[in-house]
């Protein structure tokens, strides 16, 4: 399971539609380790001058790698994501997520972080089985 679903949240998206921010709230509890390197991530791009920022440090633990594939494997944590902190995200593997400032998905760097090119220079043997 991703998330954590306090019983109430769960009672009102039985009934329809739930804000962004309660569903959020539900991602920060549940996936503490995504959220927070999305954060920092976000908050380092603010101060920077480059296109992006990236992180590049594994996780410590398998339950922090879990929790990023997951918050970074589904559209709607992705997605809620990315509008809390105002960047564009893009992934490459078990940990180098970037944050790009939001409309880049048309930059040379974002074209390029993300292309199969990049991908194969993202590779590594230590990279295989995370």
């Amino acid at each position: 399971m991703s998330l954590d679903v306090p019983p109430a949240l769960l009672a009102q998206a039985e009934q329809g539609d739930v804000s962004e921010a309660d569903f959020v709230a539900t991602v920060r509890q549940s996936l503490p380790y995504a959220y927070k390197m999305i954060s920092e991530l976000a908050a380092r791009l603010q101060d920077a001058s480059a296109p992006f920022v990236d992180n590049t440090v594994p996780p410590a633990s398998e339950a922090e790698r879990g929790q990023l594939l997951r918050a970074l494997a589904s559209d709607a944590i992705r997605g809620s994501l990315e509008r809390q902190f105002g960047v564009r995200l893009a992934f490459q593997n078990c940990h180098r997520v970037a944050a790009f400032r939001p409309g880049a998905e048309t930059s040379f760097a974002y074209g390029a972080f993300t292309s199969a090119r990049g991908q194969l220079l993202n590779q590594s043997p230590l990279l295989r089985d995370c």
